[in-house]
Parts: structure tokens; sequence; C-alpha cells
């Protein structure tokens, strides 16, 4: 039994440690494209070649025995070069805490306080418990998605209106105008997709614009809970 669990371990090691397949080189450019959009509609600045990016770009830039670890990417806001965020692909299948680690070294290194966590399955409770600190107290702010969730582009649907995150000056002239609390407002999870993919955060008001026939554009307004 023992043999077999040392095996076990010992293959998943060395698979993680193995070039990835033309599938799975598949894959991370669909979830590349799809991170590259996401950080271009927070604000963040996104050449049009990134955006537009061919398959065969992607594996000229990160060469064909590329990593996971290789894709790291680090955004600056449009109107703000102190508003950066970097984009961490992690190797492990299951993320364990040294991998988090080197996560919170590199940002704090670059003074960088925002990042997002690519994962391929999920991460252990080690590494859960220390992002979750983190994120309470403040001192970074770490989102974390599976690859599957990248492989689509939740904002390309259809029927999904956009969304703009509100400042604060912005959501307490709001309040002030409609005399009402942030709770009267209509909710959103922000683990909702749409929530998730313009970054979010519980306490925001985000301003939803809806096309009309009648009169335009319908606007709305909800509470990040």
């Amino acid at each position: 039994m023992v043999f077999e669990l040392c095996r076990f371990f010992y293959c998943e090691k060395m698979c993680e440690n193995m070039s990835l397949s033309e599938e799975e080189i598949r894959m991370l450019f669909r979830v590349n494209k799809t991170l590259n959009h996401m950080l271009k509609d927070r604000g963040y600045i996104v050449t049009d070649a990134e955006l537009e990016m061919t398959q065969e770009q992607f594996i000229d830039q990160y060469g064909e025995n590329m990593e996971r670890k290789d894709l790291v990417i680090l955004k600056t806001k449009k109107n703000d070069e102190s508003d950066k965020i970097f984009v961490f692909f992690l190797q492990e299948t299951k993320v364990k805490m040294v991998g988090i680690k080197a996560c919170f070294e590199r940002m704090v290194a670059q003074n960088v306080f925002r990042a997002i966590l690519v994962v391929r399955k999920d991460m252990n409770r080690f590494a859960l418990s220390a992002v979750t600190d983190a994120n309470s107290k403040r001192i970074l702010y770490l989102e974390s998605f599976k690859e599957t969730e990248l492989l689509m582009n939740v904002k390309e649907h259809a029927f999904v209106p956009g969304h703009i995150a509100l400042t604060t000056e912005e959501k307490n002239a709001l309040l002030e105008k409609y005399t009402v609390q942030e709770n009267q407002l209509p909710r959103i999870q922000y683990t909702d997709p749409i929530a998730k993919y313009y970054g979010l955060k519980r306490g925001e008001v985000v301003k939803i614009i809806r096309n009309s026939e009648t009169s335009g554009r319908y606007v709305t307004y909800r509470f990040v809970i």
C-alpha cells in the first residue's frame, strides 16, 4: 500500500514537470486569450497584438517546451501606474503552500499587491488558508480561477450587459443622490462568473448597462456581497 502511494505521487510529480502536450498548449492559449481580454476590460494596458495573438504566435513567444510557470503576466492600469496586477499559472495539479509563498514573495519584491492565480484543479487547505488570510487582512489581494473557467470568455455571451465598478467617490455620490444604503441595492455575489471576470470585491457597487429598445440603454446598480 505504501509502495503504491509513493509510486502515485512520484508519477504525479513527474507529470507536472513534463513538457506540455499539444492539447494542453491549445487549452492554455485559450486561457491566455481570455485573461488578456479580461485584463483589458478591467482597465489594464493590453496591446492589440496580445489580444489578437494566434496560437502559432503564442507558441513562438513561449516556446514548444513551455511550462505553466513561464506564462506569468504583469499589467499596469491605464490611468494609474501604481496599480499593477500579476497573473500566475500554478504548476502543481493541487497547489501547495510553497507555490503560494513564491507568488507572495514575487508580489512583495515588485511592489504589486494584486494577483490572479490560475490553477489546474484546486489548492490544498494550507494554500487556500494563506490566500484567504492575505485577502482578509488586505495585505495582498489574490483571486483564483481554474483553467477550465477561462476556456470561454463569459463576457462574450450575447446576453451579458456591460459592467463598470464604481469608485468609492462614485459609490458615495450614488447613495447620496438616491438616499439609500448600499445594502438596499439589488445584490450580486462576488462569486458570480461575471463578477469574477471583472474582479469585483465585496462591498463594491457595480453599474450595469443594458441595451433597451425604447430608451437606448437601461442602467441599474448592484451591491457586491
